[in-house]
């Protein structure tokens, strides 16, 4: 969500009690490296043992998301479509069907695509899947430009693969979290005004955008509660 150019808020709305429990601040452009980050201190704020957190697609990373199941946080979120073959209106990666049990591939004309090799590309492990029978298939214009189309398969993308799953099963999960995110920023921005934020650099920016979140849990707090049995839990 992003306020100025040079700053992103990161929240995180619980939606049992209409509240933020957490807000993460970055520089532009970190967005997809604080998806585990954010649901941690969430899940830590909560006091919960497990966490269910439901993103937009500018959180998606593999290695975050990983980070997340480590952490027994359930994540849900779209993939973003990086594909230049689906922009090209080739077929994408999403139309190979994968097989565990025998490790391949099938593709959309119902070749197989076994496993060739292994390598590492930014620290990631990645396996590579491919055919020789692209030379004759009466649809390799639908698929590549290339010799053959070959299929790039990370070492945990079982864990990308269950996020999808999810995602496919409960769509209405991403309404869910529209009504429950827009509201916080919406409102916290309007107060905020034209100028967004006052101060500069991170640590103080940090501080003026945990002032705005504790302003509104408060008026959260007091529309559900109302204002004297607030006052009361406050003395209490």
């Amino acid at each position: 969500m992003q306020f100025d150019q040079s700053k992103r808020r990161d929240f995180i709305a619980d939606a049992a009690r209409a509240s933020l429990a957490v807000d993460g601040l970055a520089d532009n452009g970190a967005q997809r490296l604080q998806l585990s980050s954010v649901a941690k201190q969430a899940k830590a704020a909560l006091g919960a043992e497990k966490l269910d957190a439901i993103a937009d697609r500018g959180y998606f990373n593999g290695e975050e998301i990983l980070a997340c199941e480590k952490a027994d946080i359930t994540t849900t979120l779209p993939k973003p479509m990086t594909s230049n073959s689906k922009a090209e209106g080739r077929f994408g990666k999403q139309d190979f069907r994968y097989v565990a049990e025998e490790d391949v591939y099938i593709c959309p004309a119902g070749e197989r695509l076994p496993y060739r090799y292994t390598n590492e590309e930014n620290g990631l492990i990645l396996r590579r899947y491919w055919t020789n029978a692209c030379q004759g298939c009466a649809i390799k214009r639908a698929c590549t430009t290339s010799k053959e189309r070959r299929i790039t398969r990370w070492e945990h993308e079982h864990v990308l693969e269950a996020v999808q799953r999810r995602l496919d099963e409960h769509p209405e999960k991403m309404r869910q979290r529209r009504e429950t995110v827009e509201h916080p920023f919406g409102t916290i921005k309007a107060r905020m005004g034209a100028t967004h934020f006052l101060m500069k650099t991170l640590p103080r920016v940090a501080t003026e955008m945990a002032l705005h979140i504790l302003a509104y849990n408060m008026t959260r707090v007091m529309s559900i509660m109302g204002v004297r049995p607030l006052l009361a839990a406050m003395r209490a």
